[in-house]
């Protein structure tokens, strides 16, 4: 037992003995000159067609200390009066004394911060110098007014196309990769989903990307969803409607479903007897009902082949449409509807519907009393 004491007490003063040693060793670091931060404007309303070209200008001089340490450098924005928190960063070169932000990256920032769009806010924008991800220091406090945009989601959902003969009548041009329906990809990955229309039966297509012919992709020829691309054959609608497409890019998969889509409630004049269906305008790419009588007592839902299995809603819960305002809708069938919601208009009459299902990662429903 003695022993076992003897061990114990050798562990303390071993452990003592380091520490004090370690102590010995900590070396003050002194921020001997502070960093500095300049940009080119004080304000910017941001735009998304130059959205890759440089929207501000900013020059730094970097920190110095001693000792002389390894430190990793980031520009820091925050809402003005916020104590940059929250805050969002963007990566600062240690070769350079500038940097250039584009359209498109301080859009996301303002998106990070949660600052709504078309107006403009004033950010804090500083340098942080960072030493071994524990210690920072910062520079001058730099005040920006920023108007943000709302991104247009054709510009940044990657997309593949899908020409073909069925094109030209559906408002685009046939077989012609770069003026074509696209299909999009919501999740930003090889997984690619939309809608094509066609007017005519037995219409041919096939995909392709980057709008181009080169890596084109169609059947493998055994009709049962794989795509090859080389020895590829068209795909053909066999009769005349909407097609809902799902493309795996990388998996060399795809299917397709019919779709055609109709308006049904008790808000509409023939309730939950019968749908009022859509008709696709080549001129405006769009799903339009022209003229419906629609009460403010009921609601109606858009459904797809006068079944219940496939519906056009709401996120979550009943909306009431706007006249005129275009919304955000959503495809039950993609999984990003909660419940069983409904539309509703605010006052009775007749009413232009119409449906915008070009881009799978943002479907849009429009309602104007007419």
């Amino acid at each position: 037992m003695k022993n076992i004491f003897k061990i114990f007490l050798l562990g303390i003063v071993s452990s003592l003995f380091i520490s004090c040693e370690g102590d010995e060793d900590k070396v003050t670091l002194n921020n001997t000159s502070s960093s500095n931060l300049s940009v080119t404007k004080t304000s910017i309303v941001l735009d998304e067609t130059i959205a890759e070209q440089a929207a501000l200008d900013f020059t730094y001089k970097n920190p110095t200390f001693s000792p002389a340490v390894q430190f990793t450098n980031a520009l820091e924005f925050a809402v003005a009066g916020t104590n940059f928190n929250p805050s969002a960063t963007k990566e600062v070169s240690m070769d350079k004394n500038t940097l250039s932000v584009t359209h498109l990256e301080l859009n996301n920032v303002l998106a990070t911060l949660n600052v709504a769009p078309n107006s403009a806010k004033a950010i804090e924008v500083r340098l942080k110098s960072s030493v071994n991800n524990v210690t920072s220091f910062y520079s001058n406090v730099l005040t920006i007014n920023i108007t943000g945009y709302i991104p247009n989601p054709d510009l940044i959902f990657p997309k593949i196309n899908v020409p073909g003969g069925y094109a030209g009548a559906a408002g685009y041009a046939d077989w012609t990769p770069s003026n074509t329906p696209n299909l999009f990809s919501p999740g930003k990955n090889s997984q690619y989903r939309g809608f094509i229309y066609v007017s005519t039966p037995n219409s041919e297509y096939k995909f392709t990307i980057n709008q181009d012919w080169a890596g084109d992709k169609g059947d493998d020829g055994t009709l049962t969803g794989k795509l090859v691309e080389t020895g590829e054959q068209n795909i053909k609608a066999l009769i005349a409607g909407t097609y809902y497409l799902k493309v795996d890019w990388t998996a060399n998969t795809y299917s397709t479903t019919l779709l055609n889509f109709g308006v049904i409630g008790d808000a509409t004049p023939t309730g939950y007897a019968s749908d009022t269906d859509f008709v696709y305008n080549p001129t405006t790419k769009t799903y339009v009902i022209n003229s419906i009588a629609l009460t403010n007592t009921g609601v109606f839902k858009l459904r797809a082949n006068d079944a219940w299995a496939v519906k056009i809603q709401p996120s979550s819960t009943d909306q009431t449409l706007a006249s005129g305002t275009g919304v955000q809708t959503y495809l039950s069938a993609e999984d990003t509807v909660t419940g069983d919601p409904s539309y509703k208009v605010a006052t009775s009459g007749n009413y232009k519907i119409e449906l915008d299902l070009h881009n799978s990662a943002f479907y849009k429903i429009t309602v104007t009393k007419l």
